[in-house]
């Protein structure tokens, strides 16, 4: 089954050799998203609500461009780097995710590039669609 590239000007573009998204059968693998603004390609100010919500806006644009939702999300890895900020996490997510949440992993690291706060990769299945 051949893949498909998915890109949006409407979520930041990759800011490396790498895909926003690629479809392949009933998935789609969501390249880590960074809190870029889609237009200046800059930073949002650096509090952990305004990156985290950049953040699941511009997951939500790449789902939207793959021809699906937030709520077609199966599986999201979540990097911060402070775990301080694990419960603030929390709480915008279930803003964004309401009903059936994804299975998740959240991941502590040391650093993240352009030194934001909080970076999300997701991956998203069609499968429940018949």
């Amino acid at each position: 089954m051949p893949r498909r590239i998915i890109q949006t000007d409407q979520a930041p573009a990759a800011i490396g050799p790498y895909a926003q998204a690629v479809h392949a059968g009933d998935l789609v693998f969501i390249s880590g998203q960074i809190p870029l603004d889609p237009i200046t390609m800059e930073l949002v100010p650096a509090d952990i609500d305004t990156q985290t919500r950049r953040v699941f806006d511009n997951l939500r644009q790449v789902c939207l461009a793959a021809g699906g939702d937030l709520e077609d999300i199966c599986k999201l890895t979540i990097f911060l780097t402070d775990l301080g900020h694990f419960a603030t996490v929390n709480a915008i997510m279930t803003e964004y995710f309401q009903g059936a949440t994804p299975a998740r992993a959240a991941v502590g690291v040391r650093e993240l590039p352009k030194a934001a706060m909080v970076e999300i990769e997701a991956i998203m299945s069609f499968a429940d669609r018949g």
